[in-house]
């Protein structure tokens, strides 16, 4: 107890250190304990299962240029100070805003984006094993350039797709620590691009009626089903819209345990909903930017989704949920583009920061003062 008492000591000194700021989150919001997410600490008939959840990784052109190493694209040393994080779950889930078709379609990014194909690599040597496809840009190359992602995503056994498939299997279910997770996945839109004719189910598309019928087919093939929600009005800082909303309370009147958002490119809070069976289902209304150059100072801080599914015996809940925010840091010119966890970024990064002079109250204060409006528990270290 001692040590422990010490331990926590040490790592409040040491976030006091790197946030350098007069404006601390309540002590109740930072209190996540190291053993709440640990597999040793599971008593004989419990098992525990930890999912991280990544915002939208959005690849803007100069981030394309900026990995460009004689005509080969690097992308990791963006991930290089989340990856500790990344591949200590069990199972970790990325919104993959862009596609990754292929040289020959042209690398590009905004208002439609293609990817260098080396980004799947990475994403899975990071430890993402679960990438979401179904968002509004998941059709910027066509039909032609979404078969071509996932015939890429197909060759790495390690990678569960889920939202777009070129068969009408819309969902994914997986096992792992005796517990097994179903997921579903939707997008709001596609920005106009039609799906084809002859696969109109290529990407799963916000349809009450359809996903009633697959919720429903799923529910009872797993201990916990996860549906991921590509939805809302981009921008709305911290508190979701009413469409959001009323979704929310549909899919926990279909009893789903856990609803993962993105889309709006800044932080939503979180809620838990009543549901019929007397649970509750926990909703991240928006998790951010993950991975994007876009230019103002909410759009920079997102978040990584953190929750611990218990089995014990016949009982299921979600043990843990909460959210460690990060911070995409880019510099003059578009350069070093990097995801940190806020505890590794210092007043000093911060400074070197592109939007630092240009967006001027943009500092810790800024950042504390969105995640107060949350309404979730708020992680300030490593919980591996």
């Amino acid at each position: 107890m001692k040590n422990k008492i010490i331990i926590l000591i040490f790592t409040a000194f040491i976030f006091s250190c790197n946030l350098k700021s007069d404006t601390a989150l309540n002590s109740e919001d930072t209190s996540f304990d190291q053993a709440e997410f640990s597999a040793d600490s599971e008593k004989p008939s419990q098992h525990n299962l930890t999912l991280i959840a990544a915002g939208d990784n959005l690849f803007h052109i100069t981030i394309i240029n900026r990995a460009n190493e004689d005509g080969k694209y690097n992308f990791t040393p963006i991930y290089s100070e989340i990856k500790d994080l990344v591949e200590n779950a069990d199972i970790a889930f990325i919104n993959q805003e862009t596609v990754m078709a292929g040289e020959s379609y042209g690398y590009s990014g905004f208002p439609k984006f293609n990817t260098p194909q080396s980004l799947a690599r990475t994403l899975s040597d990071t430890g993402f094993n679960i990438i979401n496809l179904a968002n509004n840009h998941a059709m910027d190359m066509g039909k032609d350039g979404l078969y071509a992602t996932l015939d890429l995503l197909e060759t790495m056994e390690e990678i569960t797709v889920i939202g777009a498939r070129k068969t009408d299997n819309s969902h994914q279910i997986i096992t792992k620590n005796n517990i097994t997770l179903g997921f579903l996945s939707y997008a709001h839109s596609l920005n106009g691009n039609p799906l084809p004719d002859d696969n109109p189910n290529l990407v799963s598309m916000i349809n009450r009626n359809k996903m009633t019928q697959e919720i429903k087919a799923l529910r009872p093939l797993c201990d916990f089903l996860v549906v991921s929600m590509h939805w809302g009005d981009e921008y709305h800082l911290a508190e979701p819209g009413s469409d959001q909303k009323s979704l929310a309370i549909f899919l926990a009147e279909q009893n789903v345990d856990l609803i993962i958002g993105h889309h709006p490119h800044v932080l939503q809070r979180v809620e838990k909903l009543k549901r019929p069976d007397g649970k509750e289902t926990l909703c991240f209304y928006s998790l951010g930017n993950f991975v994007s150059n876009q230019n103002r100072k909410e759009r920079i801080l997102g978040g990584i989704m953190l929750v611990t599914f218990e089995k014990e015996d016949d009982a299921l809940s979600i043990k843990n949920s909460g959210l460690i925010p990060v911070i995409c840091h880019f510099e003059a010119g578009y350069i070093n583009t990097k995801i940190y966890p806020i505890y590794k970024y210092t007043e000093e990064l911060l400074k070197k920061h592109s939007l630092y002079s240009s967006e001027g109250d943009m500092d810790f204060d800024f950042f504390h003062s969105v995640l107060r409006k949350l309404e979730t528990k708020i992680i300030m270290h490593n919980p591996f």
